[in-house]
């Protein structure tokens, strides 16, 4: 039995008041033993959250880090260095790091191997955009990402995927719960076929679009084992509710 997984990615938002108003707000609220919750804020807001999450059910996780450990690599932030403050997640491939910095599978690999000799566990995102839907490769598109990005490990026994639509990101649009069950299925089997992964063990996120209305219907789908929520994890209620749908 997978444990659900609702992560919270906070993207560029956030100040010190809002993050400590969101965060109480959550911490306060009722959070279910039996799905595990992250949030992953700036770096900036890092240590906040961490301070604020301390000895609470609550993980916290980055945004990124590099592929790494240390050395002259101006503005950026290694994987042991995330370990060191307290970090226990790191997304990995997001869509906007692959659209506004050119990220590459290679580099989501190298920054893959990277996370995980720190002691990270792994988000790592993958989807396609609306034209490669509509042109019938969204498949093709996402198992050369996974191919890409997991291929060449050893062993990957805490990845978590996440399957996020470029095309719901953000927008309002939603995969419907059948459209994600099927790229969830496929991607399950995609990773039967890669190296040492434990397919039915792997957990695998959705992501696009998720809000109090839909998650239900979402997590209810055999293959979708919990989200990575954007915009909805800035606002304490809906992410509660999104959290509790997963219970």
């Amino acid at each position: 039995m997978r444990q659900a997984l609702v992560a919270g990615n906070w993207k560029m938002h956030g100040s010190r008041s809002s993050v400590d108003e969101l965060l109480k707000a959550l911490l306060g609220g009722s959070l279910p033993s039996q799905v595990e919750v992250a949030v992953c804020p700036t770096y900036v807001h890092l240590a906040q959250a961490l301070a604020l999450c301390a000895g609470t059910s609550v993980a916290v996780g980055a945004q990124d880090c590099s592929h790494m450990q240390a050395g002259a690599f101006t503005g950026e932030v290694a994987p042991a260095m995330l370990v060191d403050q307290g970090c226990d997640w790191v997304i990995l491939g997001h869509s906007e790091r692959r659209q506004y910095h050119a990220e590459s599978d290679d580099l989501v690999s190298a920054k893959l191997a990277a996370a995980v000799e720190a002691g990270l566990s792994p988000i790592v995102c993958v989807g396609e955009t609306r034209e490669q839907r509509e042109a019938g490769e969204a498949e093709a598109v996402v198992g050369a990402q996974l191919q890409g990005a997991l291929s060449g490990h050893a062993s990957l026994a805490g990845l978590v995927v996440a399957y996020e639509p470029v095309w719901a990101i953000g927008t309002g649009l939603t995969a419907s719960p059948e459209q994600a069950q099927e790229m969830h299925a496929f991607i399950r089997g995609q990773l039967a076929g890669i190296g040492e992964i434990e397919a039915d063990a792997t957990r695998i996120l959705y992501g696009g679009s998720v809000k109090p209305g839909n998650a239900a219907e979402l997590f209810a789908k055999d293959d979708i084992d919990g989200a990575l929520v954007g915009g909805a994890a800035l606002v304490a209620q809906d992410f509660l509710a999104i959290i509790n749908a997963a219970a």
